[in-house]
């Protein structure tokens, strides 16, 4: 599949877009692990037009994990144009717009997936964007607003109509924020139609290498995308790409997984400080698998997400392989 010039392969799996998770150190682990393209955390398209720091260090990427692509939000063109010009200057490989972010500071200020309810300003938004810099374009976005408008097929067909080279669709509406199951139904039905040309990726609830594999087959994308079940879990890249492109599961040793999340604690660390790069991680500490199933996992949860060090983090990892991952 490819994004403008840009080729991802067969049938790839991308990581998506999170706030607080897809720093620079969980990307580039997601790529090692088999990531055919990440993407940053979204940048507030003002707050970057007014040089807030903490924004503009969302733009730093290395080399290491192109394919990438800043994904940037906003609800007036002028300051979407002038972000999407700044973030060209930081060089990453594609441009997304995101029209799908339902949390209520994001699309309760028509921006995000509240942009959903002004389609003629969402049209207007991503074309001048296209026009303004030389970097393919993307959308991610949702069905639609709310269940009686599930608008995603003529809308993908518009935003194509805008010059963009590829869209993303999580299978829900703002309204079901992300609850209840994705529905691929619509996104599979925009793929079939003749006349959308460009790329159609496909978001939402594929957490194993079998939901991976069944949303190729059964709705036609031309790649999927993974969020929430990568948190804590980056090798879940290597386990999807093995299984899509060999047809077998591999089996990725305990040892290596608390590799790669301490790897992560002390990266985390490592761009912070002790106190705040344990708090960053905490998200990925009380989303990963690896802990699921243990006799005592609500305990040693809690005590894991309660540590204050990285002594204390290291001592409890010891435990836990010493006691259930030894054999």
């Amino acid at each position: 599949m490819k994004i403008g010039g840009i080729d991802l392969g067969d049938r790839p799996v991308l990581l998506a877009p999170m706030e607080d998770v897809t720093d620079p150190s969980f990307r580039l682990l997601c790529k090692e692990q088999g990531a055919a393209m990440v993407y940053t955390e979204f940048v507030s398209s003002e707050a970057l037009v007014r040089d807030i720091p903490s924004t503009v260090r969302k733009l730093e990427i290395n080399d290491e994990e192109r394919p990438v692509a800043i994904q940037i939000y906003g609800r007036e063109p002028e300051a979407m144009v002038e972000a999407a010009r700044i973030v060209e200057k930081a060089r990453p490989d594609i441009i997304d717009i995101n029209f799908g972010c339902p949390v209520k500071k994001v699309a309760g200020k028509g921006a995000g997936a509240g942009m959903l309810r002004d389609i003629t300003k969402l049209l207007s938004i991503t074309e001048q964007v296209v026009k303004a810099v030389d970097l393919p374009v993307t959308v991610k976005t949702r069905l639609g607003w709310d269940c009686e408008h599930k608008i995603i097929h003529e809308l993908g067909l518009r935003l194509q109509d805008c010059g963009i080279k590829a869209l993303t669709v999580h299978g829900r509406t703002r309204s079901q924020m992300y609850t209840g199951t994705a529905d691929w139904t619509l996104i599979g039905e925009l793929k079939a139609d003749p006349r959308m040309e460009i790329p159609v990726i496909g978001n939402g609830d594929i957490t194993t290498p079998t939901e991976a594999e069944a949303a190729f087959r059964d709705y036609g994308v031309d790649a999927i995308m993974v969020g929430r079940g990568a948190i804590g879990a980056p090798w879940i890249f290597g386990e999807m790409t093995s299984h899509l492109h060999t047809g077998e599961s591999i089996k990725i040793p305990s040892r290596e997984k608390f590799a790669m999340l301490m790897r992560q604690i002390e990266e985390s660390i490592q761009s912070k400080d002790e106190r705040r790069g344990i708090l960053h991680i905490r998200r990925h500490l009380a989303a990963t698998p690896l802990l699921k199933g243990l006799p005592d996992f609500r305990p040693t949860r809690i005590k894991l997400l309660r540590a204050e060090t990285l002594e204390e983090i290291k001592e409890i990892f010891d435990e836990i392989q010493q006691q259930y991952f030894s054999a």
